[in-house]
């Protein structure tokens, strides 16, 4: 029986594995590994066998990484996916090697010879180990069956005829068709008889509510896969719930000893299929990435751009769409403001239910009614049109699609027609603002803000229709801000004011005047505008957007620290967020200033990363930004900054490494510096990871503490974010998917910058 998920899907099956006569053979326990037998992953050590040469134990590399092995028992004579166990969370470099010491200990070492694994076997020695016909390898205290320890008590994804899954064991589907890692289904005996099917929440690993269960409730249940293949929980000799309902076959209608297998193994019996599509969207995380819809067909879903979208990545569909059109910019000239511009792309029973921000309901309204409703919306990306006479405007980017006969509605997608392209924008002399979250010291955060230029002369810009944002003279801003007189604080460019909007009572805006207008004032104003009004991420603040909980710094380091689950759900946005910055959006961004206080909270604690104004835009074909002058701020610097060095991306994957820990600590890294310690927050982190004492990270914090295996993850990721040589640090991407838990965390070295150098 085999437990399997590929990146979005899950299909429960039991194989027709093509096992042997063998496997019957009961007591098989000869010794034939001897004490001080080894094997190297990555060299010609042989694999140990099974006598009838059926299963073999060691190391193999799955997933095509020819640099990382598993330490796996798998089908020796099977082609294909044929590993049935593996030490699937703890993936091994070359070099690495499995060895039953001459103490009698069970030991996996890295290629450093440093302990990395060893199975709990009691403190009576081991004297030999064996490969069984069965599939299970067994660690013996003698020729017989004293197990010391064995691979059928610690199942992967996988039972075999004549293993029992027992109380509190589980089985746990893998990331994908060749990623071994857990994935986000675990089946579940439960301590009170109940054999459950759950799906998990990553990177936390917390339980979402159980998709299944068998309902049983006698405490000494055990989910037993037997030798006439039929599979039932049994309480004592008892069945008490089958299953399957049916055999898998005779043995006698089997492979022979000697027949050669050349066919993937048929499935016999399909018991639990899942919808991914479904499920995914049940779970608030679609299967497939943004601008996108989700097509399953028996549980396997697929990815799919609408009319007027392409992949991403042609190679990796769920990534998502990108629109191959210019986004709307609300702006006069723009083609969505132009209904002759306009055409709408329908597809049936289909929706991206979470990006929702408006909805119409009438008898009146039809399916016309609503793409008109649609269409004098510039923001409106599509609209879903449902018989019930309602109609869902849909915002940039769209999330979450799916696309299913149970999905009501007719999804009308607003595009330009083809060959249309909007008028060239005329150059003028004006006044620009910005209505948008407030990006800047956190004394103000709880404003909406509006930036300005100003100066006493009037600015020619050019391209200005390309920033998506209304225009007002300075007399109109000055009118519908009751003068915005009270200063609020200074910035590198101008001052920031406090106003009050004359239109809506009680509501402020912060004001930012550019007073101090230098050549690079003017590039980093444009910046911000530019950045932030071509950026659409749910992790990124946009233009008209109202952050009610401040920033991260106010939630981190107040009297009272946020949960853990909380905290490493907004690690994970923000990883995402700057993930878009570097890969997804149009023009590469670099922000240059990560840190808590530029990362805001909405009503629903989302983070979003703000503050473009440090960014650096890269052109399409450029990989790098020249380094200029220092920017940022102190204790979140890569160490490029300070060398004659190019600056990349990397420089916010080391910011981002040290504000990790500071969520991880609920710590300051600045306010840290300046306490008692003579060492840095990261120095005092990494010593604490090395010397195996984690939990002084999490000190009075007992939600944490009891997911000290999410601690550790964690803290190794912001390890290697930190790493002094950029090279060594992950990407973005990377680093998202090692905090989704879709990715391996390999051991980090030492960051060889600490704070005293």
């Amino acid at each position: 029986m085999a437990f399997q998920t590929t990146r979005f899907h899950l299909i429960f099956l039991i194989l027709l594995s093509p096992l042997l006569s063998s496997f019957l053979v009961a007591g098989q326990s000869n010794c034939t590994i001897n004490l001080n037998s080894a094997i190297t992953a990555g060299s010609n050590s042989a694999p140990w066998l099974s006598p009838s040469g059926e299963f073999a134990f060691g190391f193999q590399s799955p997933s095509g990484n020819k640099d990382l092995f598993l330490l796996s028992i798998w089908f020796n004579k099977v082609p294909g996916d044929n590993i049935v166990w593996s030490k699937n969370n703890q993936p091994v470099e070359k070099g690495s090697k499995i060895q039953l010491t001459s103490a009698g200990e069970f030991v996996l070492y890295d290629a450093q010879d440093h302990e990395i694994w060893k199975p709990e076997t009691g403190s009576q020695r081991s004297t030999c180990a064996a490969m069984l016909d069965s599939g299970n390898f067994v660690v013996m205290n003698g020729d017989s069956s004293n197990y010391k320890w064995e691979s059928f008590d610690m199942p992967t994804d996988t039972l075999l005829p004549r293993q029992r899954l027992r109380k509190e064991g589980n089985l746990k589907s893998r990331q994908s068709e060749s990623n071994y890692s857990d994935g986000r289904f675990q089946l579940r005996m439960q301590v009170d008889g109940n054999l459950v099917l759950w799906t998990i929440f990553l990177p936390t690993e917390s339980v979402n509510q159980a998709y299944w269960d068998s309902k049983t409730n006698s405490s000494d249940t055990q989910l037993v896969f037997d030798e006439a293949g039929f599979i039932y929980l049994a309480s004592g000799n008892r069945n008490i719930f089958n299953v399957t309902t049916s055999s898998m076959g005779p043995m006698e209608e089997r492979p022979k000893k000697d027949a050669v297998y050349s066919s993937p193994w048929p499935i016999v019996k399909q018991i639990i299929t899942v919808d991914m599509c479904t499920l995914a969207s049940e779970l608030g995380s679609g299967a497939c990435g943004y601008n996108s819809y989700c097509v399953s067909s028996d549980g396997r879903p697929s990815c799919h751009c609408p009319e007027g979208y392409s992949q991403l990545d042609p190679l990796d569909p769920p990534r998502g769409c990108r629109p191959n059109f210019e986004l709307p910019t609300c702006q006069e000239n723009g083609w969505e403001t132009n209904a002759e511009f306009v055409e709408f792309k329908e597809l049936n029973n289909t929706n991206w239910p979470f990006t929702d921000y408006e909805l119409q309901t009438s008898p009146k309204i039809d399916k016309e009614r609503c793409k008109e409703f649609c269409l004098r919306d510039c923001f409106c990306a599509a609209a879903i049109y449902n018989e019930d006479n309602s109609c869902f405007k849909k915002k940039f980017p769209l999330s979450n699609g799916r696309q299913s006969t149970d999905v009501t509605g007719i999804a009308l997608l607003k595009v330009p027609k083809k060959n249309v392209t909007s008028p060239k924008a005329k150059d003028r002399s004006t006044l620009v603002i910005v209505i948008s979250v407030f990006l800047g010291s956190s004394l103000f955060l709880n404003l909406i803000a509006i930036f300005i230029m100003y100066h006493k002369k009037l600015l020619s810009l050019r391209s200005a229709d390309t920033y998506g944002v209304r225009r007002y003279t300075y007399q109109e801003l000055h009118e519908a801000t009751d003068g915005f007189r009270q200063q609020l604080g200074r910035g590198s460019f101008g001052t920031v004011y406090k106003g009050a909007l004359t239109s809506i009572p009680g509501k402020y805006v912060a004001i930012k005047k550019l007073d101090k207008f230098e050549k690079d004032g003017e590039k980093e104003f444009t910046t911000e505008v530019r950045a932030i009004g071509r950026t659409h991420h749910k992790n990124l603040v946009t233009l008209l957007e109202y952050m009610s909980n401040g920033s991260l710094s106010g939630l981190l380091f107040s009297d009272s620290r946020p949960p853990w689950n909380q905290r490493m759900q907004i690690a994970l946005g923000i990883a995402r967020g700057l993930t878009y910055l570097h890969e997804e959006c149009s023009s590469q961004i670099i922000h240059c200033d990560i840190k808590p206080q530029n990362i805001l909270l909405d009503e629903s604690l989302t983070p979003k990363i703000s503050d473009f104004g440090l960014a650096k835009l890269l052109l399409s074909k450029q990989s790098r930004a020249a380094r200029t002058h220092i920017r940022g701020t102190v204790g979140y610097f890569a160490p490029e900054w300070f060398r004659k060095a190019s600056i990349t991306m990397k420089v916010d994957v080391y910011s981002f490494g040290v504000m990790l820990l500071e969520i991880i600590c609920c710590m300051s890294c600045l306010v840290f510096g300046m306490g008692d310690q003579e060492e840095a927050l990261i120095d005092w982190v990494y010593d604490c990871y090395s010397e195996r004492e984690l939990n002084m990270l999490v000190e009075n914090d007992e939600e944490a503490k009891n997911d000290m295996g999410s601690v550790e993850r964690l803290v190794m990721v912001a390890i290697w974010c930190i790493q002094e040589d950029p090279s060594l640090r992950p990407s973005m991407r990377r680093v998202t998917q090692m905090l989704e838990g879709v990715a391996e965390v390999a051991v980090p070295p030492r960051p060889s910058v600490f704070s005293s150098s």
